[in-house]
């Protein structure tokens, strides 16, 4: 059992969140005794995030649930430049337009976890560029560079990692960690924020973000960090070998998601149902205690409680009931991903690799034909092993043909 008494450190560590923290025993009376207000930097490099950063949005989420203020911090500022952090090369640079169309997607996503507003627990979400673009360069050598040691920062891991494989650390990037320490100081000074949490490679940044905010505001800031999540095989989390799994949810339906949780490795069960869903611990012990074809019972809970999480408990209910049928029943039902073909093409015929691509069932034709060569692919359920097969009308059952790429990737193709 955790040894914390607040109700937020003690949700973290009882779940598996924490990695680190700058202080347990100060961290957890300021929990204990006062509304605390921390926040977590996301940069906006694509138009979602994706699973990879639930780990990050959930301490989010729990930091409100257990009244408390959180702040979600887009890098609207630092995005223009990259994070160096255990990367091995240098990150493309973006133009201002793409960032503010990363951000916009990036909100869409954080609305299904977090409550917004303006109340004294509700979350807010912040630009850096607010205040990063105006920076006068020479004024801010002087009142922020002077506390920074070269030294120190050399000595950092994610800055070792990159010039002992002898691959370049540009300026830009060496500015980072100073932008990053900065919006700590600012975080502070606007919202009173305390606490910067993020993932353990972060360690190195938060710290110097504390030692700004001593060095300039004389103020007490605290670091917490989670541990780098990957799958028990090794796998990253939210990359799949059909792309990434996105949190917002105009890029991937609810059953794909859905499916994506479902698949989850016997060995992570126990693990995401603490991480990934709000589920009472207890209910997750009996669910963990299931052995054998039972493990599949809780895997399914799983996919459900955290879909419903991001899509809503209808989309994740009906998400559920559409497995079922389609894995228990055999049946194509209504609520599986589906392709729009214009019913000219099917009266001609269209190729099946083609819409097997158009489907997202297969990355490509050659993909496909490999698929076919395999015994994957399906054709309303009947195993096809024609390459050079073609879809027309007299394939349709009840309105549309079902496509299937091994026991798990389905679509339907519906004339139009």
């Amino acid at each position: 059992m955790s040894g914390f008494r607040s109700d937020f450190l003690h949700a973290l560590s009882e779940r598996g969140f924490i990695h680190q923290t700058s202080d347990d025993t100060r961290l957890d009376d300021l929990f204990r005794t006062e509304t605390v207000t921390g926040y977590i930097g996301f940069d906006p490099t694509a138009k979602s995030l994706h699973v990879g950063s639930l780990i990050q949005i959930m301490m989010l989420h729990w930091m409100q649930k257990t009244g408390h203020k959180p702040i979600a911090l887009m890098g609207g500022g630092t995005g223009m430049i990259g994070d160096p952090s255990f990367k091995d090369e240098a990150r493309k640079l973006q133009t201002s337009e793409t960032i503010e169309e990363n951000l916009a997607g990036i909100r869409r996503g954080f609305e299904n976890y977090l409550t917004m507003g303006d109340g004294q627990t509700d979350a807010v979400m912040v630009n850096n560029a607010d205040w990063l673009l105006d920076i006068n360069y020479v004024a801010f050598l002087r009142d922020v560079g002077r506390h920074f040691s070269v030294n120190r920062m050399l000595s950092f891991e994610s800055v070792k990692l990159r010039l002992d494989r002898e691959q370049s650390l540009s300026f830009l990037e060496f500015n980072y960690m100073i932008l990053q320490a900065y919006d700590f100081v600012e975080l502070y000074k606007r919202y009173g924020c305390r606490l910067q949490m993020g993932g353990s490679d972060q360690w190195g940044n938060i710290v110097n973000g504390i030692d700004l905010g001593r060095r300039m505001e004389g103020a007490e800031l605290f670091a917490l960090t989670s541990p780098l999540l990957t799958t028990s095989s090794g796998a990253k989390m939210g990359k799949t070998a059909d792309g990434a799994v996105w949190l917002n949810p105009d890029m991937k339906s609810p059953y794909d998601f859905w499916q994506y949780w479902r698949n989850t490795e016997d060995a992570d069960v126990e693990r995401f149902l603490k991480l990934y869903t709000v589920m009472p611990m207890d209910e997750i012990a009996r669910l963990a205690n299931l052995g054998g074809s039972e493990i599949n019972d809780a895997k399914k809970t799983l996919a459900t409680e955290v879909t419903a999480m991001l899509h809503g408990r209808e989309a994740a209910d009906a998400a559920a009931e559409t497995a079922r049928q389609t894995f228990e029943e055999g049946i194509a039902s209504e609520n599986l991903p589906s392709i729009a073909v214009p019913s000219a093409e099917l009266e001609t015929g269209t190729g099946l690799l083609s819409v097997l691509v158009a489907a997202g069932l297969a990355g490509s034709n050659g993909e496909a034909r490999r698929h076919i060569k395999g015994g994957a692919v399906k054709v309303n359920d009947e195993t096809v092993s024609d390459e050079r097969m073609q879809l027309d009308m007299k394939l349709t059952r009840d309105g549309s043909i079902k496509l299937s790429v091994g026991r798990k990737k389905h679509a339907l193709v519906k004339p139009i």
